[in-house]
């Protein structure tokens, strides 16, 4: 399928000017920076310098005061508390952020629990506020889950055990009876920025504390890592607080990892350079966003997918490298297991849409097996999603009831979808492209019929074509020293602020291309003849059958990023290919 390539709405010329007078740059940095928003010397200066003094007060979070006044209280009357969080990696990071900086106050009066996928299902659990409960645990902080908890909160209740919750999920139309709500999606939160991970939420309250008993907040940078990575994994935009909070997290990876993260990159082949200073890069290359989702994150979340997620946040907050390393070697198994699962399930998945004419022209995918692992079935959506660019649903059996997970793609709301559907679910949340649900088995065909209907009514048709989204159209000559310089401090690089595309159009290959990888792809070494420079090395993922038309010579138009590429010593500026088009 051809993607559609789309131009973003450009800056006004007005403020491109200015921007170019006021930080001496270019037009197309200049363009770039008026895309996102920026249009004043000193929303620059925050973007390209983020600093602590740009993070909002905490007490501006509705319901911190109750919060930390009840966390406080714990403290002084000596108080068990138990620090609660989803299986996710949103969710073990929360709770290694909390119980790691509560533990220094509570010594052996704190300890965290971690549903189980399989027996209890996402968010608070009766069971769970039961071992609460039974251990004499008079308060809990539950964190990445609980704002759709009513009937739980009000169980806990009446056992005497008190919840505050850290949340940063749409709520309901009720919220839960809870001594504390922490959610900026609140609609009476007044907190100025709503995208924060449960991670995110997790630090606004240990700030809270330390303002409150006077901590410097130089103490609180440690717990940096655990918010890259809750940002980075769960796909929460870059921008505002995220993209400060993310920056000094990236940097403390990168400068002083702790050893559940240092073992985890290690199986990426992620290792220390020979030597270093205090203060520099540990690792022989500088850790990036991507590297966080794609290398960090889903060893994380293989002991939640496939076992109990106790095992992450014990190696998150484990102190020394032989035992970081040994929770290390049992996560990655876990994970090489999840591996082989999530591509068994997909090719199923596949051949029951390919053999099924109806499924394959649907406009949306539901699809239920209940033998499939519930723990994957999240990706397996992810995936069917990228390859039918269409809203997908992939359910299987848990129990007594039939669970799901929902993938949407750009421009279509799945849980509106789903919200469509509600009186046939027993549960559901989550947020404009991803989703989770669950329901009786005798409402499944109904729920499969009116979710399919729904999409089929209101999915405009263009939307089920990919769209490739092109910030700037630039030729080569344009990316100089300085361009490259300037680009490179737009990092880190996510939802909100996405690494740019550019479009060059009349470009040739020198004559260097060739298919690598079983000729799936291409190496190229592109020139645009009409404006002389300095050829740029190319890749082009699963582009290969483009090559014929490539080497004979016909022009074309690309549009890439830029990256960094190092190789045998060397570092260059490469153009990773993103599409390609001929024209006549």
């Amino acid at each position: 399928m051809a993607n559609r390539w789309v131009l973003k709405q450009q800056g006004e010329n007005e403020v491109i000017e200015r921007l170019k007078e006021l930080l001496k740059v270019d037009k197309n940095i200049a363009n770039l920076l008026a895309q996102r928003e920026i249009t004043t010397y000193e929303e620059a200066k925050n973007f390209f310098r983020p600093d602590f003094d740009q993070l909002h007060d905490p007490y501006l979070m509705k319901d911190m005061d109750k919060a930390v006044e009840r966390v406080l209280c714990a403290i002084r009357e000596n108080q068990k508390v138990l620090v609660y969080g989803d299986y996710d990696v949103d969710g073990t990071t929360s709770v290694a952020l909390v119980y790691l900086y509560l533990k220094k106050f509570l010594k052996k009066k704190i300890e965290f629990y971690i549903p189980d996928r399989y027996d209890e299902g996402y968010g608070i659990s009766f069971k769970g506020i039961d071992y609460a409960a039974k251990h004499k645990f008079e308060l809990v902080i539950a964190l990445d889950c609980g704002i759709k908890a009513v009937e739980k909160i009000r169980y806990a209740n009446t056992l005497g055990v008190d919840f505050i919750i850290c949340d940063h999920h749409r709520p309901g139309d009720e919220l839960p009876d809870a001594v504390a709500v922490l959610d900026p999606k609140r609609a009476d939160c007044s907190y100025p920025f709503k995208e924060l991970s449960g991670c995110g939420v997790g630090f606004k309250l240990i700030s809270a504390l330390a303002l409150r008993q006077g901590e410097p907040f130089d103490d609180l940078k440690q717990y940096l890592d655990f918010v890259a990575i809750s940002i980075a994994a769960d796909i929460v935009p870059i921008t505002g607080e995220n993209r400060l909070l993310s920056h000094y997290g990236l940097h403390l990876i990168n400068t002083s990892p702790r050893p559940g993260i240092e073992a985890v990159l290690g199986f990426s082949q992620i290792n220390r350079r020979p030597e270093h200073q205090a203060g520099e890069l540990i690792f022989k290359r500088e850790l990036t966003i991507s590297d966080l989702v794609f290398l960090i994150g889903p060893r994380i979340n293989a002991a939640g997918r496939i076992e109990r997620a106790n095992d992450s946040v014990r190696l998150l907050i484990a102190e020394s490298m032989s035992h970081a390393n040994k929770l290390a070697n049992a996560i990655n198994e876990l994970n090489t297991e999840r591996r082989n699962l999530d591509n068994t399930i997909t090719e199923e998945a596949l051949a029951m849409i390919e053999n099924d004419s109806d499924l394959k022209e649907a406009k949306s995918t539901v699809l239920f097996n209940e033998n499939w692992h519930k723990g994957v079935i999240g990706i397996v959506a992810s995936r069917l999603t990228d390859y039918y660019y269409r809203p997908t649903i992939i359910l299987t059996r848990s129990n007594n009831l039939i669970t799901g997970s929902a993938r949407s793609i750009k421009h279509f709301d799945v849980y509106d979808a789903i919200d469509h559907c509600a009186d046939l679910l027993e549960h559901f949340g989550g947020h404009k492209y991803a989703a989770g649900l669950s329901m009786k088995p005798e409402n499944l065909e109904r729920f499969k019929e009116r979710f399919n209907e729904y999409v089929k009514n209101t999915i405009d048709n263009e939307i089920l074509i990919p769209e490739t989204e092109i910030d700037i159209v630039i030729n080569f000559d344009e990316i100089t020293p300085k361009f490259l310089r300037i680009l490179k401090q737009f990092a880190p690089f996510g939802p909100g602020n996405m690494s740019p595309i550019f479009r060059t159009d009349r470009v040739v290959d020198t004559g260097r291309c060739k298919m690598v990888g079983d000729k799936k792809h291409l190496k190229l070494e592109l020139m645009q003849p009409e404006h002389p420079y300095e050829p740029f090395p190319a890749i082009a993922f699963h582009q290969g059958y483009h090559f014929s038309e490539i080497k004979a010579g016909k022009p074309f138009s690309v549009c890439y990023h830029l990256e960094k590429n190092e190789w045998m010593g060397k570092i260059n500026t490469q153009i990773n290919v993103k599409d390609i088009q001929f024209f006549d």
